[in-house]
């Protein structure tokens, strides 16, 4: 199993290509366990290793909000709002972004560097909305 915290490849190449605008598709996050093989080679969602839909969660995830596309000189960042699961009574090691209006093709890996278990509440905190720290930034 492998899990790296990374933008996929195949994401990478299908931007370039506009195959995904941000602002208008659906974007989800899902949850997997620590059997997971997600990493830059990851091209699309899987229930493979998804945690399962109990206590909260529910198969393919949830849909992102606030999605947010901006550049600065000449770099081009994307931000989402933070993620939670209320309730929520499960463990998750890492999650997959995807792009569900395009065939759930991968977006981004999120690794959390270990399981992370919960009895009430799970949030994913995303990072904040600049060129130098968003989740997804690429030059342009």
């Amino acid at each position: 199993m492998s899990i790296l915290q990374t933008q996929t490849t195949s994401f990478k190449a299908e931007l370039y290509q506009g195959i995904h605008d941000l602002t208008t598709d659906v974007i989800k996050i899902a949850l997997y366990t620590a059997n997971a093989n997600l990493n830059a080679d990851t091209t699309a969602y899987t229930t493979t290793n998804e945690i399962p839909a109990t206590g909260g969660y529910t198969a393919g995830g949830k849909t992102m909000t606030g999605i947010t596309v901006n550049t600065s000189g000449y770099t081009a960042y994307v931000g989402f709002d933070n993620v939670v699961w209320t309730p929520g009574a499960f463990t998750a090691r890492c999650a997959l972004i995807y792009n569900s209006s395009q065939g759930n093709k991968s977006v981004a890996v999120l690794d959390f560097g270990s399981d992370k278990t919960t009895t009430t509440s799970f949030t994913i905190t995303m990072p904040a909305n600049t060129a130098s720290t968003a989740l997804i930034r690429s030059s342009i």
